[in-house]
């Protein structure tokens, strides 16, 4: 009788085709496909790769039984995400049918400067995210009034984009109600409020930095027509809906269940049932102008609001621009956000369950002498993570969990590890286009990552600053003492 051999661990090759082949894959769907390649071409690219993987697999002794457990498993995780995702699709329709987003726009274009305009949705942002420990529910709320502002403006929207997750993960970064801010030191050993406290050093230069660059090109912003066209705007707002402040209390709503901590999925599902009431409420003029010819009030309340939740609202005002402004959301518009999610994270399960991705990282860790050259690799690996496994929260637990015990053996703080994920894993999680946090920044700011990317100051600017404090030995905290070389103490606690 025969027994079956034990399948064989990858080599650095057989890691490295799978991603040398998603990466040129991913280059060629932008490059035939431009804006259009995160719609079918990226997903085919990163099922192309997933496939060279585990025919790897097969030659390394394998199973397909084993590897599509895996990648259920692997799917498995984002099911959540995908949850509120289609929440948020319904919120974003129901809210635009409400009143409630174009009331955010009609305030927003009054109120905001254009010349502060960037810096403000960085501010705004920021402070709202840090209140509910939430970037996602940031984005689609305030987030997509401040795009539509921006459009109004005039402003860029690549530029506002940026701005909204600068300040959204910069909140939610420092928040004690964000999950990520609970799961960085769960998974270094370090304490909550310390680990808080500890990253403020990395975290407030970098959104201080960030809000200078958003001031500068904001100063520099041509805005001599600005006035009209907000004008134009706020008068088709009033034409088309019933503009009040009432409108805003299925915001308030969202706000205070995200503040006492309801899991996301039914806060926002909440927030759009809340916004269907709203709208049957306060917009029944423009309910009606929506509805089909013949159709009697109780029919037309009913087929217009439930077709806000599935499919959102689409406008013919005969304006283009307020028109592509206002006609979005629904459960529908997120679907190939799921599906892009889908195919990433299969691969991801893929190159993780072969051994891919601990070989990866363990091929950096050969090369980390020194504590700046271990924190740098730590960036490195969760950045790799994120684009690997397209997952934010793999990006902290696993680098977490592989780099645990050489911190330790270097006498470094759990602090110092916790901060690192944070500063790396988290923020860089929405730059990736196939990312869960990118697809779902892309869906509902409807800009392209690849856009936006070069605007995410705080985010670019934070993983960088970690890197240079571990060089320099700049608030890099020891079991014993602080590291002021950049060269992690061998000294015992004990000596």
């Amino acid at each position: 009788m025969t027994t079956q051999q034990s399948p064989r661990d990858p080599s650095a090759i057989d890691a490295a085709i799978p991603l040398i082949i998603m990466i040129g894959l991913l280059f060629a769907a932008v490059q035939y496909f431009g804006d259009n390649s995160s719609y079918g071409p990226n997903q085919i690219a990163l099922l192309l790769a997933t496939g060279v993987a585990i025919v790897i697999g097969f030659k390394n002794g394998y199973r397909w039984q084993a590897m599509e457990q895996a990648i259920i498993k692997g799917i498995s995780i984002s099911l959540g995400a995908v949850l509120i995702l289609l929440a948020v699709g319904s919120l974003i329709g129901t809210w635009l049918l409400s009143g409630t987003v174009p009331t955010m726009i009609y305030y927003g274009l009054n109120m905001l400067n254009p010349s502060w305009f960037y810096a403000a949705t960085c501010l705004i942002c920021g402070l709202v995210s840090m209140s509910i420990g939430s970037s996602w529910t940031t984005a689609a709320t305030i987030g997509v009034a401040l795009i539509a502002v921006a459009s109004g403006l005039d402003m860029s929207p690549a530029i506002t984009a940026g701005a909204v997750i600068s300040g959204a993960y910069f909140g939610d970064k420092i928040s004690p109600l964000s999950e990520t801010t609970n799961l960085a030191p769960a998974v270094a050993g370090s304490e909550l409020f310390e680990h808080i406290r500890y990253m403020l050093w990395t975290t407030v230069p970098s959104i201080v930095t960030a809000l200078i660059i958003f001031t500068m090109l904001g100063l520099n912003e041509d805005v001599s027509n600005v006035g009209e066209k907000g004008m134009q705007l706020n008068e088709l707002m009033l034409q088309h809906f019933d503009i009040s402040v009432v409108n805003l209390i299925p915001l308030v709503v969202l706000l205070v269940l995200a503040i006492k901590k309801v899991p996301a999925f039914l806060a926002v599902s909440i927030g759009a049932i809340v916004g269907a009431l709203w709208a049957v409420l306060f917009q029944q003029e423009f309910i009606m102008s929506l509805a089909a010819e013949g159709l009697s009030a109780v029919d037309s309340n009913v087929t217009v609001v439930w077709t806000a939740f599935f499919d959102g609202i689409s406008l013919d005002t005969g304006n283009a621009n307020f028109d592509d402004l206002l006609s979005r959301g629904g459960m529908s518009s997120m679907l190939n956000t799921v599906w892009l999610i889908m195919c990433a994270l299969t691969f991801g399960a893929v190159l993780e369950h072969l051994g891919m991705l601990s070989k990866i990282i363990n091929s950096i860790l050969k090369f980390a002498k020194s504590t700046g050259a271990l924190i740098a690799s730590t960036v490195a690996t969760c950045i790799s993570t994120n684009i690997i496994t397209a997952d934010q929260y793999m990006s902290i637990v696993m680098p977490g969990r592989m780099f645990k015990e050489e911190y330790q053996r270097r006498n470094l703080h759990p602090v110092v590890l916790s901060r690192t994920l944070e500063d790396s894993g988290t923020i860089t999680s929405p730059l990736i286009p196939w990312n869960t946090c990118g697809v779902f920044m892309s869906g509902v700011l409807l800009v392209n990552p690849l856009e936006y990317i070069f605007y995410c100051f705080f985010n670019l600017i934070n993983p960088v600053l970690a890197v240079i404090y571990g060089f320099i030995g700049f608030q890099i905290k020891t079991l014993s003492g602080k590291v002021k070389d950049g060269v992690a103490s061998a000294v015992s606690a004990q000596k």
